[in-house]
């Protein structure tokens, strides 16, 4: 396993982060904890959850994921020797059964109850990288490609967010902040206000990133390599479709489609990706590779990137994504991807 630094900060990461939004709904918390044991005794030190899971969020189960963490770092006791991601609900109506009936917004008030509520739940006193889970104002992101601007738009803004999470650092509550499903636009912002008031650097940006969703590339990519900001990828495998197992219109049973009743399906899956999924997946098999592996390892040798999240829903598919860390894309492979890149550029969101 190698380790990268998260952006400026002294954050010694895993290549490859374990993911936990399946647990809490796919999962079990025995199964979570299997899950722990064995991603860390595969070198893993880096684990992401976030307050709103798991998904699909609902109000029954909100939470759960990070309690199953909480209980797993209480009965192992080696919450110092590892590196816990979480997030605090960006703006969305919809999710106000987590405020208590209010729209989550990225003010103090609302940071520091869903921070105070994870620490709860984790049963720790800090959190090593706390993110935004997504901007506070209105913009492109969960599978929207353009960017339609609302002159009525009233985002709380990003200096006072930084304020916020300012006074939270001082506490001692948190150690290095970052963002997710941020633009460019939002990410300079972050950072000239950062350099110009004093306010805490943003240190890593979660976004997706896989073989059939590469627009991280076309700016985010060079502001992160200039800027120094460590890209944390989500949905390497694009969902799972990657993988090959939803081809030809096949929902195992137990997935996620099928656990969650197709939700985030046409994002992912549309009729239109088939072409380049099915052309990775033969790829893979043409060179003896898992096609999962050769997804993972694709994107784990981008120079951008500093940490690659995994989420399985078993052990045994833990381990097939884990193993990907021994897969080095030989040069003639990577040709092969970029053609079948060019001729089917980005076609899901």
């Amino acid at each position: 396993m190698q380790y990268r630094i998260v952006g400026k900060s002294n954050l010694k990461v895993s290549e490859i982060c374990l993911g936990s939004m399946n647990w809490g709904e796919q999962n079990t918390e025995v199964e979570a904890h299997e899950q722990l044991d064995y991603a860390i005794s595969q070198g893993i030190n880096f684990i992401d959850t976030a307050e709103i899971y798991p998904v699909p969020p609902n109000p029954l189960s909100q939470g759960r994921t990070e309690k199953y963490i909480g209980s797993w770092l209480k009965k192992k006791g080696n919450r110092k020797k590892l590196i816990i991601a979480s997030k605090v609900t960006g703006h969305d109506k919809s999710l106000r059964y987590i405020r208590g009936g209010f729209t989550p917004r990225l003010n103090k008030k609302n940071i520091q109850s869903a921070l105070n509520g994870s620490l709860k739940r984790l049963q720790t006193d800090y959190i090593d990288l706390y993110q935004l889970h997504w901007p506070d104002r209105n913009t492109n992101y969960f599978g929207e490609r353009a960017y339609k601007h609302d002159p009525k738009d009233q985002a709380i803004p990003i200096e006072e967010t930084l304020e916020a999470l300012k006074d939270f650092i001082k506490e001692g509550k948190i150690r290095y902040v970052g963002v997710s499903n941020e633009t460019a636009w939002g990410l300079m912002e972050s950072l000239k206000a950062s350099k110009e008031k004093n306010l805490p650097r943003i240190q890593s940006i979660q976004n997706p990133y896989n073989l059939i969703l590469r627009e991280y590339e076309t700016s985010l990519a060079e502001v992160c390599i200039k800027e120094d900001i460590s890209l944390l990828v989500y949905s390497p495998l694009a969902f799972g479709v990657l993988t090959g197992k939803y081809l030809d219109g096949k929902t195992p049973k137990g997935s996620r489609f099928d656990h969650a009743r197709g939700r985030n399906r046409p994002r992912y899956d549309p009729p239109h990706a088939q072409i380049a999924i099915k052309k990775y997946v033969d790829l893979a098999k043409k060179h003896g590779l898992d096609p999962a592996q050769m997804a993972i390892a694709f994107v784990n040798s981008r120079p951008f990137v500093t940490s690659t999240i995994i989420g399985a829903t078993s052990v045994d598919q833990l381990k097939t994504d884990i193993e990907s860390k021994n897969v080095k894309l030989e040069k003639n492979i990577l040709i092969e991807i970029e053609k079948i890149h060019e001729e089917n550029p980005n076609p899901i969101t």
